[in-house]
């Protein structure tokens, strides 16, 4: 076989077998196959599709090029994915929820880039907290407390790495197989039992409506049952910022609170679900048993303790948990006042980011360095009714920024109205299960 054979099928809409797909991947992932080969293929990918069966293949050709790992913890290991978003520090909390229910999350994550955050980058804002684990450390850690958040090691799908950064540059990135395989080859690669993916729609995320983010969702669901996992997604509202924090140590602090009970509604709303998801596809009760369980973890302060374990385990300070002084404290704080009355009628999650990003919260390259102090804490939001001159937000950095012109931009961020025109938006849009 041939790419230019490979390529001229799929440009016809003809189906790829399991080897030409497997011959693709490997040769690519090689260097055997040049970059304007695979473009080529990938662009008729985009026109054409894939199968499901071809999308299967595609996404375990990817698992398969570099470690398959397979975490020996003793019990059922559970996994959550994030789309991204902005203000998504779910994981920092229904991981441990799930922990303190009796089920293994074995977490590899990822660092942010541009603007939407990274998990890894929201943990080391904690003093001494280690994301770089020897493996062995790491199931070790799982086995003691159910849980450990780690960043993914280099070996681990070389093919997607690849891949993706030639679809970033060849206008590639908008097909769904190709996000489908892209998510779910890190996935099965990390070995998960059950997969639960929280899928984001709206201003703040790669998918801006509910139908494409179904199509997305259905394909990643469809990948895990044929690859013989558990797999649910959650479709989640990314139309405002989750929660009222935005930022590093700032999200790590909301977190926290979420698991003393003080979390914002639409925080707390998605990130039950999403726990009790986790517990349902670990088989540990119906649906309505396992928010249940969910909720009396947070209310009797065992995943709370889940997380000053994990913090303990990692070499961080626990003590964060009830000082928060012991976070890096922002330089600089700025507070923005309401300009005009009215009710809020919608809070922009991209402006939000793209602030945060100026403020130095993330990394407009990967070679960037983060500001842990910086982000953005809101007082106000959707719904709320507001008066000229009542506090909005409050801004934060420790960077060398330009402050006076990224607080006057903010004002932008937020639009105003009558109370009717407030969107009446559900936190959790649908929830789709395969299996």
């Amino acid at each position: 076989m041939t790419i230019y054979e490979i390529i001229t099928k799929k440009k016809h809409n003809v189906e790829l077998s399991t080897e030409e797909i497997n011959w693709v991947v490997a040769g690519f992932t090689s260097g055997s196959i040049p970059d304007y080969q695979m473009s080529a293929l990938l662009m008729a990918v985009c026109f054409c599709s894939l199968s499901d069966r071809e999308t299967v293949d595609l996404t375990m050709a990817m698992a398969r090029s570099g470690d398959m790992i397979k975490p020996e913890t003793g019990g059922f290991n559970v996994d959550k994915h994030s789309t991204g978003g902005v203000g998504d520090k779910t994981t920092l909390i229904v991981a441990p929820i799930a922990a303190a229910c009796g089920v293994f999350v074995p977490k590899m994550s990822g660092r942010g880039l541009g603007h939407t955050g990274g998990t890894i980058d929201k943990l080391e804002s904690i003093p001494g907290f280690s994301t770089e684990l020897p493996y062995e450390k790491f199931i070790e850690n799982v086995r003691k407390i159910g849980l450990a958040v780690a960043g993914q090691t280099g070996s681990l799908v070389p093919a997607d790495k690849k891949i993706y950064a030639l679809r970033n540059a060849t206008a590639t990135v908008d097909s769904i197989p190709l996000i489908c395989s892209s998510i779910m080859s890190k996935k099965l690669a990390t070995g998960a039992d059950g997969i639960v993916l929280d899928v984001k729609v709206g201003d703040g995320a790669f998918m801006k409506n509910t139908a494409d983010a179904e199509k997305l969702a259905e394909a990643m669901v469809r990948v895990g049952r044929l690859a013989g996992r558990k797999c649910t997604a959650v479709l989640t509202n990314m139309e405002k910022p989750l929660g009222r924090a935005v930022g590093n140590s700032l999200e790590v602090i909301e977190a926290i609170e979420a698991l003393k009970g003080n979390a914002p509604d639409d925080l707390r709303e998605v990130s039950l679900a999403l726990a009790a998801e986790m517990l349902f596809t670990a088989g540990k009760g119906t649906s309505e048993e396992c928010f249940a369980m969910s909720e009396k973890a947070v209310s009797s302060g065992a995943a709370l303790e889940k997380l000053r374990e994990m913090i303990m385990l990692q070499g961080g300070d626990p003590a964060v948990i009830d000082d928060y002084g012991l976070f890096a404290q922002a330089e600089h704080t700025k507070e923005i006042f309401a300009a005009e009355d009215g009710f809020i009628t919608g809070i922009s999650c991209e402006a939000t980011g793209m602030i945060s990003l100026r403020l130095g919260a993330g990394r407009q390259t990967k070679e960037s360095e983060i500001d842990p102090t910086a982000g953005i804490v809101f007082d106000k939001t959707v719904g709320d009714k507001v008066r000229k001159g009542d506090r909005l937000a409050v801004l934060y950095t420790s960077s060398d920024c330009d402050f006076e012109e990224i607080s006057k931009d903010f004002g932008k961020v937020f639009s105003y109205g009558t109370k009717e025109n407030c969107p009446k938006e559900k936190n959790v849009i649908k929830i789709i299960k395969g299996y």
